[in-house]
């Protein structure tokens, strides 16, 4: 704004408030002459040819409607330049246009084809900007234009354009509520939108056109709980209100049982209920026994997950530094947890006692209707209410309503402490208000009641009258409880009726007089011949009185009173006010009988003496809850237009399975068989033995037997499966199965010396043709676990665990076929230390699983292996062990090392296989060395300390670990998506070692199948901030599709995407806490140029991952 100030100093036109806004020269007159040279340098600008001038007239046009200046008049000059090719210019163009396209309709509409180019432009935010144009002109000539306008929008690829379009359906809905069908089919779609861009403004869309349509919520209901912690502050405002009040329709009312015990015991008679009615005390029994049948039959209430989902995803959101973020997460706590759990938010909501005044007066407005229910939970938090000085008046008044409501018998005294002070300050409001409090707590709090009286009393000889007024108001309502106790007080409040002029303080002591005229009966009649006096000068709300002080007297004293009364009763016959003439008649007709007074001149005594209920002082809040706390109609107790209602809880719960969201396998076209019962099918038709196999099988299977007996302990158990399937397929299944791998293996055997021999064209198709069927494995294993974690079952995640390390067994068993026959001589010389890596592999085909919970080492290496598998070429090249062989082992890290362990080594890696009891959770396989000369025992950890959102399962103890062996456990460990190191003490039975792992961020994800088709989809919707590029040299040795796959899935635990371009390698996986999509691609160059792209939902690991790929593919 500076340099536009200095552009029109230049020209002469000046910006200041108050000076002309005229492109000429002030002195020439133009301030008295009629304004048509208004704006015309600025109109000259927009007209000229120069991208620079017309972007300076913006820009004084902008900050001229900022200011609140009318630039209407500039409307034709600025539409021209709609189609002005500049970006900067345009996008304040649309600002413009967004502000005056409703005033000035028709010259919008001649711009209308220029707008609709605008949705087609490649600049997302012009795309917007023309939507938010189109949307702002109300003629509903072009309905049809903007609904498919909002269509496109919709399905547009940049979020902010989508979120545009979710803003744009209110204000067509407004525009054409016929239009509501169309527009609901709108919000359906962006409602499955995954980005929180566009979360808040649909879900507002959503309110403002079909809140009733809670069926569009279901599907997307989890959604929107995992969502709401990154959406923006208004959205998560939105989103919380509209979840509020879905949840009241889903769930059942967690406190259901304790309200159904308060209903049961609130048993106590009415006011004037009567004590002889026996009849009616039968039926209350009654009435109890049914209660008591019912209590008894009902199920005890258990929380329904989606419930408990919604308290623990807004919980963090009480931090939040909007205080309606806060202010919506409390309601919803208010409205929904249960007791137990609402205490949470009381913190908070004292933290925003600390903000503006605006907002302290909302926050207390809701406090203080909590505080009648749920009074415990703001107790702890008692001085925060105290009133300071420089309040104003309004929140005094709201923290005096909420001390009194917390008042009970231990803090009352500490409470009329406070109170005294507050009645000697100079806001006389305020002071009134004290006094009403300290009526409201004595009469509440029975113990004080004594101590609040004397105190008031005290107040009477006060100088200030507003003072003494109030004071005998809240007396009049005390003294009524037990008025034979204080007739002391009566005869000092009678004499004050000389002193007090405030009508309705003269006008409580007339009637406490009136009413317990027997205990001053010498000073009641006293008082009616002083009133009589001063009749005519009276209020009518005191002339009202001294009648019935009148009439009172009459009846119980007329002996002194009847004159008195005669000559009251004719004063007020002539009085100007109605009311007073009324009641006189009607009185004198009541307790001076004549012939023609009828039946009821008995029953004045009945009428006039008659006892009266004393006052109940209750809280104006005491009912508001009805409202929704946090809405306008709350605020103004009175229901507001627009206010939806909060709905009552169900009796009985409505169906959960409604928000399940049906996962699809997405099963490739290429995948020769779809399911495992074909492919087994297909296995059974093939021969079984042949003539080489029948010599080979045994023998290598003895063999790798006898290699894997001396570590059958280093990791021989299995993965834990909650009904144990795994283990007794793999033991009633074990002979089918070894006799299909069997023929497999000899298959192999043929292929690999074929390549030795000479290559022939049969082995290409044959090779392929195994490939697609590992492919179809893989995939179909990744979408199956994949499929498993989103609907975070236990029982089926482990189920799809056990048929993984099924399908691994069968892969690394083709692949040890393949590898223990060796072809060349060259080979043989690394056959032990291949023999001792396939002992590793073989040990869960071969042993019994002793440990439930330690993951066996080779089904570690089977992502890697078959993605080594796939990334390799079909070319001619030779097929040898040395290309197969498992080169992208996983890396080892040292724990503890040696000689700090004194003998105890330990090394960790990560398995890249899914941690059975907890999907979130990374898997880390640890191997236990004991080089010392004794058994160390009792292996386990201690004092794990972890950063926020972090936790940690911890491997069973071992209880010992002889002198020279050799043992392994898995634990897993929730990074919360982040490389924080998890720290912890490594414990033996003597010794305690301070350890620490620290992941690297490829190790924070999981493999993910997508097809070509999805993973562009996908990318399409990371782009921008999410979106990251960087220029590589990849290194000599990482020339080939081959090489960049091995390292890339080195690296990260990604799987690899079928790509049609054979120079691009593509790759997805999800992040393992919060599933955010990972895409990486890698795109290759002539000369070793290479480009790395990674799309990621959080823009830290993207960074990060960024980093390690780069390195992997250069160095």
């Amino acid at each position: 704004m500076s340099a536009s100030s200095a552009f029109n100093d230049e020209k002469g036109g000046s910006s200041s408030v108050g000076e002309p806004e005229y492109g000429h020269d002030p002195a020439s007159g133009g301030i008295f002459s009629s304004d048509y040279k208004r704006h015309d340098d600025l109109k000259e600008m927009l007209d000229s040819n120069k991208d620079s001038l017309k972007l300076e007239a913006m820009k004084r046009i902008v900050a001229m409607i900022a200011r609140g200046k009318n630039a209407s008049d500039l409307f034709p000059a600025v539409v021209k330049n709609v189609a002005c090719k500049n970006i900067e210019v345009k996008k304040l163009v649309y600002v413009y246009l967004v502000r005056y396209a409703e005033e000035q309709q028709d010259l919008a509409l001649l711009s209308i084809s220029t707008f609709q180019r605008g949705l087609k432009d490649p600049n997302q935010l012009i795309r917007a900007s023309a939507l938010r144009v189109l949307s702002s002109i109300r003629v509903t000539i072009i309905v049809p234009i903007m609904m498919l306008a909002i269509k496109e929008a919709a399905s547009d690829m940049s979020p902010y354009v989508r979120k545009t379009a979710a803003h744009a359906i209110p204000k067509l809905y407004s525009l054409d509520p016929e239009q509501k069908d169309q527009l609901i089919e709108v919000i359906e779609k962006l409602l499955a939108d995954k980005t929180t861009l566009v979360a808040g403004s649909v879900v507002m869309a959503f309110e403002e056109v079909c809140p009733e349509r809670i069926d569009l919520i279901h599907k997307n209901y989890r959604k929107l709980c995992n969502l709401l912690i990154d959406v923006e502050e208004w959205g998560q405002v939105v989103i919380i209100n509209m979840l509020t009040r879905y949840a009241r329709t889903q769930f059942l009312n967690p406190n259901i049982n304790e309200s159904l015990l308060e209903e049961g015991g609130g048993g106590d008679k009415t006011f004037y209920g009567s004590d002889e009615d026996e009849d009616e005390d039968e039926e209350d029994e009654k009435e109890k026994k049914a209660e008591a049948a019912t209590m008894a039959k009902r199920k005890p209430y258990v929380m329904d997950p989606d419930h408990r989902l919604l308290l623990r995803n807004t919980k963090p959101l009480l931090q939040s530094r909007n205080a309606a973020v806060v202010m919506a997460v409390a309601q919803l706590y208010f409205h929904l947890a249960p007791k137990a759990e609402i205490g949470v938010i009381a913190k908070a909501l004292v933290r925003l006692l600390r903000s503006h005044s605006e907002v302290q007066y909302v926050v207390l407005q809701n406090v203080a209707t909590m505080t009648i229910k749920r009074r415990g939970m703001f107790e702890p938090y008692l001085k925060s209410f105290y009133i300071r000085s420089t309040d104003p008046t309004q929140i005094k008044v709201l923290k005096l309503e909420v001390l009194t409501n917390l008042a009970n018998e231990t803090n009352i005294s500490t409470i009329l402490r406070e109170f005294q002070t507050y009645i000697k300050s100079m806001d006389k409001d305020f002071v009134a208000a004290t006094i009403q409090a300290i009526g409201r707590c004595a009469t509440n709090i029975g113990e004080v009641r004594d101590t609040c009286l004397n105190g008031l009393v005290q107040l009477l000889s006060n100088r200030d009258e507003l003072v003494v007024a109030e004071s005998v108001v809240v007396i009049k309502k005390l003294l009524q409880m037990q008025p034979e106790k204080h007739s002391d007080i009566i005869k000092h409040m009678a004499k004050l009726t000389d002193n007090i002029q405030v009508p309705m303080a003269r006008a409580s002591i007339l009637w406490l007089i009136g009413e317990y005229c027997e205990h001053v009966p010498k000073i009641a009649p006293d008082v009616l011949r002083k009133m009589a006096k001063s009749f005519t000068n009276e209020e009518d709300i005191v002339k009202l009185q001294i009648i019935n002080l009148a009439a009172k007297l009459y009846l119980t004293n007329s002996k002194q009173t009847k004159l008195l009364t005669q000559y009251v009763l004719n004063l007020a016959k002539y009085d100007q006010n109605y009311d007073i003439r009324d009641r006189a008649r009607f009185i004198r007709q009541l307790i001076v009988p004549t012939e023609k007074s009828g039946a009821l001149s008995k029953y004045a005594k009945k009428l006039f003496l008659a006892l009266k209920p004393a006052p109940i002082l209750e809280s104006p809040f005491k009912d508001r809850d009805h409202f929704q706390l946090g809405s306008l109609s709350h605020l103004l107790n009175a229901k507001a237009g627009g206010y939806q209602e909060l709905p009552d809880w169900p009796e009985a719960a409505p169906d959960p399975s409604v928000r399940n969201v049906e996962v699809k396998e997405s099963v490739p076209e290429w995948t020769k068989c779809s399911s495992r019962e074909k492919r087994k099918e297909k296995k059974v038709e093939k021969p079984f033995y042949s003539d080489s196999e029948g010599e080979s099988g045994p023998t290598e299977s003895a063999d790798s037997a006898s290699d894997s007996a001396s570590g059958s302990e280093i990791g021989s158990g299995s993965e834990e499966s909650g009904s144990g399937s795994e283990s007794e397929e793999s033991e009633e299944g074990s002979e089918s199965e070894e006799e299909e791998e069997e023929e497999e293996k000899k298959k192999k055997k043929k292929e690999l010396k074929k390549p030795v021999q000479e290559s022939e064209s049969e082995q290409s198709s044959e090779e392929e043709d195994r490939k697609h069927e590992r492919k179809s494995k893989q995939r179909k294993i990744e979408s199956e676990s994949e499929s498993d974690e989103d609907e975070e079952s236990e029982s089926e995640s482990s189920q799809s665990e056990s048929e993984d390390s099924e399908s691994e067994v069968e892969v690394k068993k083709k692949k040890k076929a393949a590898e223990s026959k060796p072809p060349s001589k060259p080979v043989k010389k690394e056959s032990k230390k291949e023999k001792k890596e396939m002992s590793l592999l073989d040990l869960d085909d071969f042993e019994p699983a002793p440990s439930p919970q330690v993951t066996p080492v080779n089904t570690f290496l089977s992502n890697s292996l078959v993605t080594d598998l796939e990334g390799l070429s079909l070319s001619d090249s030779v097929l040898s062990p040395a290309t197969i062989a498992p080169s992208s082992a996983l890396k080892s890290y040292d724990l503890l090392h040696r000689i700090t362990g004194e003998g105890l080594s330990v090394e960790y890696c990560f398995s890249r296989q899914p941690f059975s009891p907890d999907a979130n959770m990374v898997a880390v396989q640890m191997q236990f060395t004991n080089s010392a000369t004794s058994d160390t025992k009792n292996l386990h950890m201690e004092d794990v300390k972890l950063q926020s959102g972090m936790r940690v399962k911890e491997f069973p103890e071992i209880e010992l670990l002889p002198a020279g062996e050799t043992a392994t456990a898995v634990m897993g460990i929730d990074f919360c998506d982040s490389t924080q190191a998890a720290n912890f003490q490594l414990c033996t039975h003597t010794r305690k070692f301070f350890v620490s792992i620290q992941p690297p961020v490829g190790e924070l994800m999981r493999p993910i199948f997508l097809t070509e088709n999805e993973f562009k989809k996908e990318q399409g919707q990371l782009m921008g901030m999410n979106e990251i590029t960087e220029k590589l040299t990849l290194d000599v040795k990482c020339r080939n599709e081959h090489a960049i796959v091995q390292r890339v899935t080195t690296a990260a635990n990604l799987s690899r995407v079928p790509c049609g371009s054979d120079k691009e390698c593509r790759f997805a996986g999800r992040t393992v806490t919060s599933s955010s999509l990972v895409l990486v691609t890698v795109a290759t160059k002539e000369e070793g140029a290479a480009q790395l792209m990674v799309n990621c939902e959080k823009m830290v690991i993207g960074t990060m991952l960024v980093k390690d790929i780069h390195l992997a593919l250069t160095q």
